[in-house]
């Protein structure tokens, strides 16, 4: 054989080689597009039914805030009432009221008032005695002290 035959010897191997490969690969690209298939497949199955859901659980939340945004005006309109009854209750008995209340506080001070002097007077003549009770000891510390002093001389 000539160098030029077992040249193309080999370049057919290697060609038969190469297609051999790649034919195995097409292969196995082939069996994974299958299994992507179906699990694309099965995903859509499983999609329809969560949609489904999906939008009954949108109808229904639709449904509750429409309630609730009745509910809500409700509630304002009762606030503005109340405000208004509580302007009117001011205006009418709040005058009246703190009038009262300032007359029985007055009549309280003045009656107790007497009391209250009593008290301190009593405590401010306490505080004097003790005072002086406290100069007076103090005092004969003192002259017991220098008396000691003398006394150790």
């Amino acid at each position: 054989m000539s160098p030029g035959e077992i040249a193309g010897l080999i370049v057919a191997v290697a060609w038969a080689v190469l297609v051999l490969f790649l034919s195995y690969v097409l292969v196995k690209l082939g069996g994974t597009l299958k299994e992507l298939t179906r699990v694309v497949g099965e995903v859509g199955d499983s999609t329809v039914p969560v949609l489904t859901e999906v939008t009954a659980t949108v109808a229904t939340t639709n449904i509750t805030l429409t309630s609730v945004e009745e509910i809500t005006g409700n509630v304002s309109t009762i606030t503005r009432n109340a405000k208004a009854l509580s302007s009117i209750a001011t205006v009418g008995l709040g005058n009246p009221l703190i009038k009262a209340v300032s007359f029985s506080y007055g009549v309280r001070r003045a009656m107790g008032g007497k009391k209250q002097r009593e008290i301190q007077k009593r405590v401010k003549d306490e505080m004097r005695r003790d005072a002086h009770r406290r100069r007076r000891g103090g005092r004969k510390a003192a002259k017991a002290a220098r008396k000691a002093r003398k006394t150790a001389r």
